[in-house]
């Protein structure tokens, strides 16, 4: 094991509680100070997990802290960032990576100039069911892939969420807010997007909350698309199209993803989470689940408000980012690759506003693949 880093979170809503829960299981970090513009907020997470709660200025001027997590809402995250960045700390941003592609480079150009790391979620392609998809696809399992499909659907964010309003602001939307998982899946596996296409429209005008919470029966305005069905064109040769919605009460979709090979199908869990169970059905028939043998990374071990248990190893890409900063390698939440999910997530916005075909401005590798091994080395020793 290298260098224990101090980590610091900006933003205390709902998702901090997952970094703050789960970054225990990882041993290259420890997060140490918390700060939100609502110091309130921060207070009360840092007495729920035992962690000092700061101003931001305060916690972007501590010695002891070279890294920050930054999980302020989506419209914020450009800004904070560049202050992490301009307080010469290291960058972990939540997804969306930021808002726009021009927000993005900004940050790049400003990172690099400092000779700091900018990642960014989602990392859930790290996870055990995912990485053994990525393992059959490298080896040629399926065949030559021609095509897929990936959905989300579910009736909104005003049931789900006590705090929904930036979902259907500006910056918001299913694009921005869930697609990032399924994009970034699939640049993982194919690698980068030539052009996109899409379609969207607005469910309704407003939505009313119904979620438990301060903001229960508020009437909210929807200044977005909230759903939007889009077409992505790999440069590698896949046409995969994908469905995003906040307006589908109840559907018959069970997979998530699904790739089309010449000689096989491959059925692709939630990439939301690092788990579940991939399968693999051949012309003949037959079917057979992946096993991702060994991995750490996709046991199941949460279980919180869930019908059932789930895989949830939220601080993986960051662990992953600290250990690369120890050999000059490159993360594989790199900032490349967010921007390049930014340019595809934006490009579908475009595409369905102007009703044309989008052209990427940007490319980007596919990331290095997470072996058992790897994993393990990034989780803190037992014993």
């Amino acid at each position: 094991m290298g260098r224990l880093h101090g980590v610091g979170i900006i933003g205390a809503g709902d998702i901090s509680a997952s970094y703050l829960r789960w970054s225990r299981l990882f041993g290259n970090f420890e997060i140490r100070a918390i700060a939100s513009r609502t110091p309130a907020s921060a207070q009360a997470r840092g007495r729920e997990f035992e962690t000092e709660a700061l101003s931001i200025d305060a916690l972007l001027a501590r010695d002891d802290i070279t890294a920050v997590v930054n999980l302020t809402p989506p419209a914020s995250h450009f800004s904070v960032s560049r202050d992490i960045v301009s307080a010469n700390k290291h960058v972990y941003s939540e997804k969306p990576f930021v808002p726009s592609l021009d927000e993005g480079r900004q940050l790049l150009a400003l990172a690099q100039a400092r000779g700091l790391t900018v990642a960014s979620a989602p990392d859930t392609f790290l996870g055990g069911a995912h990485q053994a998809v990525r393992q059959t696809v490298d080896a040629g399992m399926i065949g030559a892939i021609s095509g897929g499909t990936c959905q989300f659907m579910n009736a909104g964010m005003e049931h789900r969420h006590p705090n929904p309003a930036f979902f259907f602001a500006e910056g918001g939307g299913p694009v921005l807010d869930i697609a990032p998982y399924y994009v970034t899946a699939l640049v993982n596996l194919l690698g980068p997007v030539r052009q996109v296409a899409a379609f969207g429209t607005k469910g309704a005008q407003t939505r009313l909350v119904s979620a438990p919470g301060p903001n229960h029966g508020r009437r909210l305005p929807v200044d977005v698309n909230t759903t939007v069905h889009g077409v992505l064109e790999f440069h590698s040769g896949p046409v995969v199209s994908i469905m995003v919605s906040w307006d589908v009460p109840a559907h018959g979709h069970p997979n998530h993803i699904e790739l089309y090979g010449s000689r096989a199908s491959l059925y692709i869990p939630d990439p939301d989470f690092f788990g579940g169970q991939a399968v693999i059905t051949g012309d003949d028939g037959s079917t057979r689940a992946l096993s991702p043998n060994d991995h750490p990374f996709g046991p199941d071990n949460e279980f919180i408000n869930q019908p059932q248990q789930r895989a949830n190893y939220r601080g993986a890409g960051l662990a992953d980012m600290l250990a690369a900063l120890e050999t000059g390698r490159e993360p594989r939440c790199n900032a490349t690759l967010a921007l390049h999910v930014i340019d595809i997530l934006t490009g579908l916005n475009q595409a369905a506003a102007e009703r044309r075909v989008v052209t990427m401005t940007t490319s980007c590798s596919r990331p290095d693949s997470l072996t058992a091994q790897e994993a393990r080395t990034l989780l803190a020793r037992t014993s």
